[in-house]
């Protein structure tokens, strides 16, 4: 068996091909058993978000192109278009790529706490999929438990900042009192979640939270004191909307050129500062091209985000130590369990050879057969019975010139060559 990480992110990817590779919700399930049938996998799960694609995979894999070619089928893309951007690990390097992404050290924004809850949803998926058994399952819940001490122990997780602070921050450059502006939240998931969390900070008092269902929209509104509309009503919103900040999990584009251009128009061409943090886009690339618009996408707030970096480097450098700990623990576990397996097979084999011999023993003294006779014959059964394959094993290892086998016997045993 073999672990794998293989995946695409913000590292090795820009936007336009991360977001050709991204899972939609509805798509995971039919994904991971696809994946499962398809390529031979006895495990795997899918993390999908705006910076990364993932595929966590155990099996007897012979290479990543298996996996990385399923990639492209699934999403219409050849080989060819996803091997530069690709990445992939193995085994306990598979493992602390997991650890590092589950403590926010791969991400854009170092140590940003959300990936962490997304690699959990991304568990809990696959396990109602029923495609995470035993060793991609064990190194979660081991991956989770690292992500926790990293949390508690270092200072990963103090200065909050994240794509929706950077998109935030960002948003003060534009307008230098935010009390004065409007916003136009766009979604109403956990990266929507929280920039409204950031903007009732900075003093936004006016917030207009567009979805698809209201209720959900309502739901978020009604935690900042604002107003829930219907995607429909983003038109006759963006009038009246300074800062648009959108992030949903749309496959099509939700804001296109000609919706803006009537906005600006009607807003007299005064500035929008707008932000699209999904992927796929939810804003059409060619709105930035309006000259009262500021567009900027995911890939745009790197900049931002590099600035308020610096304070968590020292914490990332323990963090470092922390999942190095982890993996070693980690691997230990996985070797052992192959070692309790195999454990547990001569165990049931010496056992039913126990069975066999005591049997025979039972029917010899019901025979009338003396005990002293009867224990004497059970003690030399099981001694050949229990050195008979190890014996033929050795013979034929000798015989072969396999020197090793006799070696690991001798260790194996704690045997000695001499007779006195």
């Amino acid at each position: 068996m073999a672990l794998l990480a293989l995946g695409i992110n913000h590292k090795t990817a820009s936007v336009a091909v991360r977001e050709k590779v991204a899972f939609a919700p509805e798509q995971m399930e039919q994904a991971l058993v696809e994946a499962c049938q398809q390529i031979g996998l006895q495990e795997i799960a899918i993390l999908s978000t705006c910076n990364r694609t993932e595929l966590y995979c155990s099996g007897s894999l012979q290479g990543s192109r298996d996996v990385l070619e399923w990639l492209g089928r699934f999403h219409g893309l050849a080989f060819e278009e996803l091997h530069p951007s690709s990445y992939s690990y193995w085994d306990e390097d598979a493992a602390k790529h997991m650890m590092r992404v589950a403590c926010g050290l791969d991400s854009l924004v170092l140590g940003e706490p959300q990936i962490l809850g997304q690699l959990k949803s991304c568990y809990a998926v696959a396990g109602a999929a029923k495609s995470v058994h035993s060793e991609l399952g064990r190194l979660f819940q081991h991956t989770f438990s690292i992500a926790k001490k990293v949390r508690t122990e270092t200072a990963i997780g103090e200065n909050p900042v994240s794509v929706a602070y950077a998109a935030v921050s960002l948003s003060k450059h534009i307008f230098t009192d935010l009390s004065k502006s409007s916003a136009l939240l766009v979604g109403a998931g956990e990266t929507i979640d929280l920039v409204a969390q950031h903007l009732a900070r900075a003093g936004i008092k006016q917030i207009v939270v567009a979805n698809r269902t209201l209720e959900r929209a309502q739901g978020l509104a009604e935690q900042f004191g604002a107003r829930a509309v219907l995607l429909a009503e983003i038109p006759d919103e963006l009038v009246h909307a300074d800062i648009v900040i959108s992030s949903t999990a749309s496959p099509l584009p939700i804001l296109g050129k000609g919706a803006v251009e009537r906005a600006l128009k009607a807003r007299k061409h005064k500035p929008i500062f707008m932000v699209d943090i999904a992927v796929p886009r939810d804003i059409e690339p060619e709105v930035g091209e309006l000259s009262d618009v500021y567009l900027y996408s995911v890939d745009d707030l790197r900049e931002v985000i590099d600035e308020n970096v610096k304070s968590r480097e020292v914490a990332a450098k323990e963090a470092e130590a922390l999942i190095e700990q982890g993996v070693h623990a980690f691997m230990l576990q996985l070797r052992s369990l192959g070692a309790t397996e195999t454990l547990l097979a001569l165990r049931r084999k010496a056992e039913s050879i126990r069975d066999q011999e005591l049997g025979k023993a039972l029917k010899q003294l019901g025979n009338g057969k003396s005990a002293e006779q009867v224990l004497q014959q059970l003690a030399r059964g099981l001694t050949n019975k229990l050195i008979h394959s190890p014996s033929v094993q050795m013979k034929q290892s000798a015989a072969q010139g396999r020197s090793e086998l006799l070696q690991l016997t001798h260790e194996l045993f704690e045997l000695s060559l001499d007779n006195n």
